[in-house]
C-alpha cells in the first residue's frame, strides 16, 4: 500500500515510544477487525461500511483540526494496538507522517484511503503548496463514494470471510450517497448563479464548489497551518463588499476570529454582511447528532449555505433606516 509522502515531522519525544511499543494486537475476542481511524470522516465511513464486523477507534473528535493535529502518546499506543490504521492522506494529517511510516515498519499497515482511491486527474492542485493536492475530497460526494469503494476493498482483503458483507454494505451506502449528491444539487439550484459564493475560514470547500457550482474563497489556504495576514483580510473584505455577498461562514474546527475580522473590515466599507452560520469543514459534528455522520454533515452544510445566501445584503445606511 502506498505511503503518504513525507510532510512535517513528529516530535522527537514520541519516536522512542513508537519504537518501544510491543507487537500489534490481533483480532478481538468477538472477531471484529480492530481499526484505528484518524479523522471523524474516515471513522464514520469505516463504521458505515464495516458494520458489526469492525471495531473503530477514532483519534480526532468534533472540532479537531487535522492539519495541526499532533498525535499524543495515547494515540500512538492506540495505533499500535490496531490491525490497520486508516487515514485520509494527501497531507491532511501532515504532522502524523512519521508515525504512519513507523507503523508500517512494525508491520501495522496504514492506508491513505483518499490518496489511494482518487486518481490525480480528479484532484485539485494546491495553490499554496506547489506539487501537492487539496485533501478535502469528502466535499464532493462522488469522490467520497470512490473512497468508500476503496475502503470496502481494504476491509474485504483483511477479512475475507466477511468480504461479501462489506461489498453489500458499500452498495447500500452508495445508494444513500447518490441520493445525497442529488439533494445537494437540488438545493444549490435554488440559488441564482451570482449568489453561489461561499466565504469561509480556510480553503476547504474547493471540491464542493467545483462539484456543485459555487465560487469559493477561504481566508486561509488549503491548510490552516498557513496563517492569514492583514492584507488577506482586507483583500477578502474588498471582494465581499464589492460583490455584496450577504453571508460569511465560520467553520467548526477553525477559530472564528479571522472571519469576524473580515466582517468588521466589510463594515468599514459601508456594507453589512452577516455570519451565515457554522459549517463543518475538517471534522464532523458531535456523536449522536445528524451532523455526527457524514451524510448529516453534508446536508447541514448545504442547508446552511443556501438559506443564508438567499438573504439580501444591505449597506449600513439601509440597516439604520
Amino acid at each position: 500500500m502506498r505511503l503518504l509522502r513525507a510532510y512535517g515531522r513528529l516530535s522527537i519525544l514520541l519516536l522512542p515510544i513508537i519504537v518501544g511499543c510491543g507487537p500489534a494486537a490481533r483480532r478481538g475476542d468477538d472477531g471484529k477487525l480492530q481499526i484505528v481511524a484518524t479523522t471523524s470522516m474516515i471513522a464514520d465511513l469505516t463504521r458505515q461500511i464495516g458494520g458489526d464486523f469492525v471495531e473503530v477507534t477514532g483519534l480526532m473528535g468534533p472540532g479537531v483540526d487535522p492539519h495541526l493535529y499532533q498525535a499524543s502518546e495515547g494515540d500512538v499506543v492506540r495505533m499500535s494496538s490496531g490491525e490497520v490504521v486508516l487515514y485520509n492522506g494527501l497531507h491532511l494529517e501532515g504532522k502524523m507522517t512519521d508515525i504512519f511510516q513507523r507503523m508500517n515498519e512494525r508491520g501495522i499497515p496504514t492506508v491513505g484511503l483518499a490518496e489511494e482511491a482518487i486518481p490525480d486527474s480528479l484532484l485539485r492542485e494546491s495553490a499554496t503548496f506547489a506539487g501537492n493536492y487539496d485533501p478535502h475530497v469528502w466535499f464532493d460526494v462522488t469522490l467520497w463514494k470512490r473512497v468508500a469503494e476503496r475502503l470496502a476493498a481494504v476491509l474485504a482483503e483483511m477479512d475475507p470471510a466477511h468480504a461479501e458483507n462489506f461489498r453489500r454494505r458499500f452498495a447500500d451506502y452508495s445508494i444513500r450517497l447518490d441520493s445525497l449528491d442529488g439533494y445537494v444539487r437540488i438545493k444549490a439550484a435554488e440559488l441564482p448563479e451570482e449568489r453561489r459564493v461561499i466565504i469561509t475560514s480556510h480553503d476547504a470547500f474547493g471540491y464542493f464548489g467545483r462539484a456543485y457550482g459555487f465560487e469559493v474563497r477561504g481566508l486561509q489556504g488549503i491548510s490552516t497551518a498557513t496563517e492569514a495576514g492583514t492584507a488577506d483580510v482586507q483583500d477578502l473584505a474588498h471582494f465581499v463588499a464589492e460583490r455584496r455577498i450577504p453571508a460569511l461562514f465560520v467553520e467548526s474546527s477553525v477559530s472564528a476570529r479571522g472571519i469576524e475580522a473580515v466582517r468588521e473590515a466589510v463594515r468599514s466599507r459601508g456594507f453589512e454582511v452577516m455570519i451565515g452560520g457554522t459549517l463543518f469543514g475538517d471534522a464532523l459534528g458531535n456523536p449522536g447528532t445528524p451532523e455526527g455522520e457524514y451524510i448529516g454533515m453534508i446536508r447541514h452544510n448545504i442547508d446552511t449555505i443556501t438559506s443564508s445566501l438567499k438573504e439580501d445584503g444591505k449597506s449600513l445606511t439601509e440597516t439604520r433606516q
